[in-house]
């Protein structure tokens, strides 16, 4: 299965990048215009190659519609781990997401396993898996976000495990949030990530999560989804006193943006989903300018162990 026509040059990767993000997520691009120019245009070529794969496994294209496709959810997914392992061995790229992959992979060292547990998580998701418990849910939001986070930590110059740790922890608490905001859009497209212990003790059945008689118990759920996030939350927030000041801005904003959504499904309640939760401009200039005293108070800041409850990272050799 080809990914593309022709091999990609530098220029065609950072082109196709900065597209990616602009296109792909507004919350996320905003963000990254706070970043050193060096490391803004590196966290482009990252999200592009992420936000490649997860379209490619959908079918979509920058996380919308679908595109045509001959092949399964599980061929595109194997023909994503072949491209990947040519680009990072330094073979060439027949699309602009893998020369992008390669080129930040080998600036910042970035351990090849880290793009293979990104991808792992999007095999949950092509296997159409079920999470039993939180926890079993976090190993999921470890693939899929946590580790996208760990592999921006490298790209901002982070090297030591425990703010690598924070690091995850933030991505996690990005796709817990996500979750909670997408629930019934995902139920409705056949997809499902709430606990299902904890659908069992709300007594909703876990194939009628979109029926709008469950909504008042699934605004339950998806209230301790949001209230799990907030230690992860939390914990990220201290791991930005070991980014540069920049970088920290850019990413206490991001953490401020993200946590907001999470507010707004909470207070919205059964409502909650009626139409997609998000920040608008005011909200976040608001957030902007409390993204830049956090990464300020940040500087001033003891450090703290991180807390032993929470889930933890896989570690590799």
């Amino acid at each position: 299965m080809s990914l593309s026509a022709a091999p990609s040059t530098a220029g065609d990767a950072q082109a196709y990048a900065d597209e990616a993000i602009a296109q792909g997520s507004q919350s996320f691009a905003a963000a990254s215009r706070l970043f050193h120019e060096g490391t803004r245009r590196d966290v482009a070529k990252l999200y592009a190659w992420c936000r490649h794969c997860d379209d490619v496994v959908d079918g979509q294209a920058l996380g919308h519609g679908r595109v045509a496709s001959a092949h399964s959810p599980a061929g595109r997914l194997q023909a994503l781990e072949e491209a990947t392992a040519a680009a990072l061995d330094g073979g060439s790229a027949n699309h602009p997401a893998f020369a992008a992959l390669r080129d930040v992979a080998e600036r910042h060292a970035i351990p090849k396993h880290l793009p293979f547990d990104h991808l792992a998580g999007f095999r949950m998701d092509a296997e159409g898996r079920r999470f039993a418990t939180l926890d079993e849910l976090l190993s999921y939001c470890y693939g899929v976000a946590g580790v996208v986070g760990v592999m921006m930590a490298h790209v901002m110059g982070a090297r030591a495990e425990e703010t690598l740790d924070r690091a995850c922890d933030l991505g996690l608490a990005f796709q817990l949030t996500n979750i909670s905001r997408d629930v019934v859009e995902d139920a409705e497209n056949g997809r499902l990530y709430l606990p299902l212990d904890w659908l069992e003790e709300a007594g909703v059945p876990a194939d009628e999560v979109a029926r709008p008689e469950h909504r008042a118990a699934v605004a339950g759920v998806a209230r301790k989804l949001v209230e799990s996030a907030e230690p992860y939350y939390a914990s990220a927030q201290a791991g930005i006193a070991d980014l540069p000041f920049r970088a920290a801005w850019a990413v206490d904003t991001a953490r401020g943006v993200y946590r907001a959504i999470g507010r707004k499904v909470l207070s919205r309640g059964p409502r909650a989903w009626d139409s997609r939760a998000r920040t608008n401009g005011a909200e976040k200039i608001i957030l902007l300018i409390g993204g830049g005293a956090g990464a300020l108070r940040s500087r001033r800041r003891t450090g703290s162990p991180r807390p032993a409850e929470l889930w933890t990272r896989p570690r590799h050799p």
